[in-house]
């Protein structure tokens, strides 16, 4: 019941925004299902990913008109990385609704921190010389830190939030400076939702981790 009535004023505090900026209805769906999304992803909820599908069209409309490209190409691999993360957030979870946490090891770390760098570098380029982007690099570093997150959320690997984390921090002040007031506020309680995440999720891994130890003592003092 509080979640549900916590929810419901975020809800109403970005229609609010809304209302005074006088955003458009794109941006509205854009924002609202986004936070019920993200909302949904913290809690560990399987909704969250047709309810991203959706999500990710509006914000593809919402970028082309604001030319933001890099941004709105990064809803084609997210609606991708969203049904992918649907079926694999299905797999491998024995009698849990989700399959449980998992975190990364250092080979991925270091394979992600190199494609990190060299797609924003390219992509900052493409967009710097063939298109009219507005601001071609923060736009690709952004959305190459969002596709990075993304990839990591649909295998539920915990380390998605701090990517997260870093992610609305810098959307903040960059859909502000484009005008775009409720999407920036939408994103000031992303970032409350992804330290929530961030929180939720490790506990749940600790949890998960310490009953697995557990059972193999068991396992071993029987065998």
């Amino acid at each position: 019941m509080k979640q549900n009535v916590t929810i419901a004023g975020l809800l109403i505090a970005i229609l609010a925004v809304a209302y005074y900026t006088s955003s458009s209805t794109i941006e509205i769906a854009a924002t609202t299902t986004g936070l019920a999304a993200v909302w949904l992803t913290a809690k560990e909820k399987i909704w969250t990913w047709p309810i991203s599908i959706i999500n990710v069209a509006c914000f593809f409309y919402m970028f082309l008109d604001v030319k933001l490209y890099a941004d709105m190409t990064l809803q084609v691999f997210f609606f991708i990385l969203s049904i992918y993360g649907w079926i694999i957030w299905m797999t491998k979870r024995g009698e849990a609704a989700v399959r449980p946490t998992r975190v990364w090891n250092m080979k991925l770390a270091a394979l992600l921190g190199g494609f990190i760098v060299i797609f924003t570098t390219v992509w900052g380029l493409v967009l710097d010389v063939y298109t009219d982007a507005s601001i071609p690099y923060l736009d690709a570093f952004i959305a190459t830190l969002s596709l990075t997150a993304q990839f990591l959320l649909s295998y539920k690997i915990l380390q998605n939030w701090y990517f997260w984390i870093l992610v609305d921090v810098l959307s903040i002040g960059m859909y502000f400076y484009k005008e775009l007031y409720t999407t920036s506020f939408l994103y000031v309680i992303f970032l409350g939702i992804a330290i929530m995440g961030l929180v939720d999720w490790k506990r749940e891994y600790t949890r998960t981790a310490a009953a697995a130890v557990t059972q193999d003592e068991v396992n071993h003092y029987v065998g």
